[in-house]
Order: structure tokens, then C-alpha cells, then sequence
């Protein structure tokens, strides 16, 4: 609740408590400032233990513009711009098509790829979403050397939130493996090397890039809750297929390249619990990890529903290359509009620039248009591609196929939208961090959502 001297922003987020230099305006009675009033007049923050060392131009831009086109374009320039790295999603989906042969060497060496692709993506979304509502505060300075406490507790958690979450995703594919696809309870101690050395590694390699987009973003005037987590998520994507891809085949080898992913393993352990049991005692990294187990099992059941309803595609189409080309695109996508809709959304609840309700997502459409416009220009691009490279090997019917391609992306969006606002606003209300929740629930259940749109799309469109 704002006063004129304080604002509380929630209950869960003591460390990002931001309070006004100059007086301003209860939220009851907040709008954008007119244009033609100078900054002096317009409220500043200041963040307890140290104030902002740096405030984020966009920041004002949000609040007010002195052209709302000129702010819509410049929006949909970023999301485009965020939007565009999705065609890796292509070279993802190469590099597993080449390398089909590997996911036979176990029962559950195919059901467990797209498990750790959404746990990655759902604990990626948490860092960067938290990383980008921070920087926004001033909880985190934009430091590669020396940071605040609040950004090590933050990389803290998500380390140990990898080793737990390889653990569970593990431990529910042997659970449902053993009913559906021939899983032993012997494969449980292989399953646990593979997906742990390949959740380390993605620590290893993606965190750099996450840390260094974000920053990068702010200090050159970017919205990083705009262009973190859609850059990143397909980059993680694309690093996560090439490590489970070259652990598969070291692991199948055996001989001393098993040991060399064993010791993988060990060190990754070791660090994760040194972490837990020096961070023990702080509240801000108690919380993160308790808020996001609860995500962590609602990942776990949609990632099996993907599965199924990806299996259904398969025997609806039979060898249609196109869509399986522009499959993992298509997730991606969607999931980033997600990430962008909900990640904006939660910076504004922080900073008291909208009410925790959804009559408020009115004062919020200029980022659900711009980001669903680029996502829709995104997938013309995919269909173009597609069908260029395919339409020689076996003539495509253009109309019919783009017509699914825009059907999905209708469908999926749209229910995304809704879903990632409702999310932040309910958390929000509830005293809980947002960015605990939102990306990581978004990102799993986009994959979910456009697998079943696309089903409907094709099942549907003439």
C-alpha cells in the first residue's frame, strides 16, 4: 500500500522496498504524468541501503510518453528484436534430428529431453525475471565484479533449485516411465547422472548469458524484462540440447567418459549443497526456494501432457517436415510473449504503476500488443522459412498451411495473455513474489498450450 512517504511493495519483497525522494500520488488516484511537466516535478525513488545508482530510462517511458505510437513502436522494436533469436529454436531442433539415434540407447533417454528442457527453461525464467525486476528497483546494480547481497542469494537459489529439480524430474519420469514407457527402477541412478551433469553444465554456460544480456539491456536504455528472458530461453534451448546430446553419448560410451560425468556430478553437488547450508539462515533464499517447489510440480505434470499431445500431432500429420521445422520455434515464441507480458506486468506491480487486478490489464496493452504483433509477424517468418525449404521435396498447400500457423498463434497467445496477468496479479495479492511464479509457470505451460493449439489448428483449418 502506498502513502505519501512510502511505498510497501509486498510483504515477500523487504529487500526491494522502494521509497519516494518527492512526494506523489496514492495509487487510487495515479496516472501518467502530461506531457509538457518536467522531470523535477515527477516522483524519484530511492531504495533502502544505497539508493539506485542508475535508473533505467524505460522506466519513465512507462509511465508516460509523449507519443503513445511513438511508445507503441518502440515496444514492438524491442520484442521483435528479443522475438527474432527464436529462429535458433531451427538449429535446436537440427541438432536433435541428427542425433535421433541417441535417445535409443535408454527407455527413458527421449521422455526425459523435453522434461529438462522446461525445468531449465522454468528455473531460467525465475533467475531472469527476478534479475530484471531487480535491476528495475535497484536491489541489483548492473556489476559484473561486485554485486549485491540480493544477487547472490539469487544465483544461490537457482543453483540449488537445479540440483533439487534434476533430482524430482528424475525421480516423476521413473514414477510415470514404469507405467507407460519401461522405465526400471535400475535406470533411476543413470537418469539421475545424465540429468544432473546436464543441468550443471547448463549452469556453467547459460548463466553468463543470462547475467550479461540483463545488464547489457539496462545500461543501454533496453526494457530487460522486454529482452532478457526471450533471448536467453532460446539460447538455453540450444546450449541444454547440446549438452544432453554429448552426455547421452558419453554415457553410452561407458569406460572412463562415465567417470568423467560422475565427477561432473559430484562437484555440482558439492557446490549446491555448500550453497543450501551457508545460505540456510536467509529469509530471501528460504522463500525463493519454497515458492518455487511448488512450481517445480506443476512443471512436472504439464511437461508429461506436452508429451501426449505432441504423440497425437505426430500420428494426426504423419511426415509433414514443415511442422516439425517450425515446431520448437513455435513454443518458443509464445513462451516469450509470455515472459514479456508477465515479467513487464510484475515490474509495474512493484512500482505501484498499475492495481493488483485485471481491470488493470488495461494500462497494460500497449506491451501485450506489441509483443503479440511481433509474435505474429514471427511466425509469418516461420512459415516463409518452412515453406521455402520444403515446398520443393513435396508441394505444400500455402494457404491451408499458414492458416494453421496463424490459428496457433490465436489461440495460444491469447490464452497466455490472460493467463500470465491473472498469475502475477494473484501472487501479488497474496504477498508473494511474482517472479517466483510467473515466467516459471509460463514457460512450462506455453510448451503445453502451443502443442495443443497446433493440434486444434490442424484439425481445424482446411
Amino acid at each position: 500500500m502506498m502513502d505519501r512517504y512510502s511505498i510497501a511493495l509486498t510483504k515477500t519483497a523487504l529487500s526491494e522496498i522502494a521509497v519516494p525522494i518527492r512526494e506523489q500520488r496514492p495509487p487510487t488516484s495515479w496516472r501518467p504524468p502530461l506531457q509538457g511537466v518536467s522531470d523535477a516535478s515527477q516522483p524519484d525513488f530511492a531504495c533502502l541501503g544505497g539508493g539506485f545508482r542508475r535508473i533505467w530510462p524505460g522506466a519513465t517511458r512507462m509511465m508516460a510518453s509523449p507519443r503513445k505510437a511513438f511508445k507503441v513502436f518502440q515496444e514492438f522494436g524491442q520484442s521483435m528484436l528479443s522475438l527474432s533469436f527464436n529462429l535458433g529454436g531451427l538449429l535446436a531442433g537440427t541438432i536433435l534430428a541428427l542425433n535421433l539415434d541417441l535417445l535409443e540407447v535408454a527407455p527413458w533417454a527421449i521422455v526425459l529431453f523435453p522434461c529438462i528442457l522446461s525445468i531449465r527453461g522454468a528455473i531460467g525464467g525465475l533467475f531472469s525475471g527476478r534479475l530484471s525486476t531487480a535491476l528495475h528497483l535497484g536491489t541489483i546494480s548492473a556489476s559484473y565484479t561486485k554485486n549485491t547481497k540480493s544477487f547472490y542469494l539469487l544465483f544461490s537459489s537457482v543453483v540449488v533449485l537445479t540440483l533439487g529439480s534434476s533430482i524430482i524430474m528424475s525421480s516423476v519420469t521413473l514414477l510415470i516411465g514404469g507405467f507407460f514407457w519401461g522405465v526400471a527402477l535400475k535406470d533411476f541412478f543413470d537418469m539421475i547422472i545424465v540429468t544432473v551433469g546436464t543441468m550443471g553444465l547448463s549452469i556453467i554456460l547459460l548463466s553468463p548469458v543470462t547475467v550479461g544480456v540483463s545488464f547489457l539491456a539496462f545500461k543501454h536504455g533496453f526494457n530487460p524484462d522486454v529482452i532478457t528472458y526471450p533471448v536467453t530461453s532460446t539460447t538455453a534451448d540450444i546450449i541444454v540440447t547440446m549438452c544432453y546430446i554429448s552426455l547421452l553419448e558419453a554415457f553410452s560410451a561407458g569406460g572412463s567418459s562415465r567417470y568423467v560425468i560422475e565427477l561432473l556430478d559430484l562437484l555440482f553437488i558439492i557446490a549446491a549443497l555448500y550453497l543450501a547450508f551457508n545460505n540456510r539462515n536467509a529469509d530471501e533464499f528460504v522463500r525463493t526456494i519454497k515458492e518455487f517447489l511448488l512450481t517445480l510440480i506443476l512443471v512436472t505434470v504439464i511437461v508429461n501432457i506436452t508429451g501426449f499431445v505432441l504423440r497425437e500431432i505426430k500420428e494426426s500429420i504423419g511426415n509433414r517436415p514443415e511442422i516439425y521445422m517450425i515446431y520448437p520455434a513455435l513454443i518458443d515464441t509464445v513462451g516469450d510473449v509470455g515472459s514479456i507480458v508477465g515479467s513487464t506486468a510484475t515490474t509495474k506491480l512493484f512500482m505501484g504503476m498499475i492495481r493488483p487486478s485485471l481491470s488493470s490489464m488495461g494500462k497494460h496493452l500497449t506491451e501485450i500488443f506489441s509483443s503479440w504483433t511481433a509474435s505474429i509477424a514471427m511466425f509469418i517468418l516461420y512459415f516463409a522459412l518452412a515453406f521455402t525449404v520444403h515446398n520443393a521435396e513435396s508441394p505444400i498447400d500455402p494457404s491451408s498451411f499458414l492458416g494453421e500457423v496463424l490459428a496457433t498463434n490465436l489461440i495460444s497467445v491469447s490464452f497466455m495473455v490472460v493467463l500470465v496477468y491473472l498469475v502475477a496479479v494473484l501472487t501479488f495479492k497474496k504477498a508473494w513474489n511474482p517472479d517466483n511464479f510467473v515466467i516459471p509457470i509460463e514457460s512450462s505451460i506455453a510448451d503445453a498450450v502451443t502443442t495443443i493449439s497446433l493440434l486444434i489448428a490442424i484439425l481445424t483449418v482446411p
